[in-house]
């Protein structure tokens, strides 16, 4: 482990909706076509008047196209207000996000890295490592923390956490699917030299695949692995 045919039934938590696709959306669409089941985890939703209840409409919408680009097998959404978790007391997040995974069991937890510069990043990842304490025989067993361009590169090392990766995906035959559906989301894709461009996509998925000699990766950091 972390072989990819060992990920078994996954759970990807996103802070919000796109997180996941810039994040693993390679390895998802790769899990997937290997017969794996995806589930995905929106934590938050945008709330009026800072987000025009319209756009919140055609986000769900795109990601919900996004995901089935990908195969995602079911998709969850919490209610959870969008850059204001902070506002939310932890017993009311951890619990929502704790009822989605011990419901769900998953093997494989995807979360956002502890070290984003979105404090909504940082509450979700605290919150899923309540939920996913190794209380039981169904803990998930792997839990791996994702890069988001604009979020993991952009808080302050070395005064904050470092985004060093230590698992690498490889997406060669899935980066096509991954820009595909991240286009979906017609409304959060930016012009290059934008970090939420398809040409910064698709160089990150370049850089981390020259790393280990791969034509374009994922990279993640272990959290925790149970071997059985």
């Amino acid at each position: 482990m972390p072989l990819i045919e060992n990920f078994g039934r996954t759970l990807v938590i996103a802070p919000h909706p796109d997180d996941e696709v810039l994040g693993c959306g390679g390895t998802i669409a790769r899990l997937v076509a290997q017969g794996d089941e995806v589930q995905v985890l929106v934590a938050t939703e945008g709330k009026p008047p800072q987000f025009p209840q319209d756009g919140v409409e055609r986000v769900r919408e795109e990601m919900r196209i996004a995901h089935a680009t990908l195969g995602v097998t079911q998709t969850h959404q919490l209610d959870l207000p969008a850059a204001a978790l902070d506002t939310v007391p932890a017993s009311k997040v951890n619990a929502a996000i704790a009822e989605r995974i011990d419901s769900i069991r998953p093997e494989t937890l995807l979360l956002p890295f502890f070290g984003d510069i979105h404090s909504d990043h940082q509450i979700v990842f605290t919150a899923a490592m309540v939920a996913a304490r190794p209380r039981s025989a169904q803990a998930p067993r792997q839990i791996l923390c994702y890069e988001t361009l604009s979020e993991t590169n952009w808080y302050a090392p070395p005064m904050t956490p470092a985004f060093t990766p230590n698992v690498f995906v490889d997406i060669s035959d899935t980066l096509s699917k991954k820009i595909e559906a991240f286009k979906k989301f017609e409304s959060q894709v930016r012009p290059f030299p934008e970090e939420r461009s398809v040409e910064a996509i698709e160089a990150l998925a370049r850089l981390r695949g020259s790393t280990v000699f791969l034509k374009a990766a994922e990279a993640f950091a272990t959290v925790r692995q149970i071997v059985r």
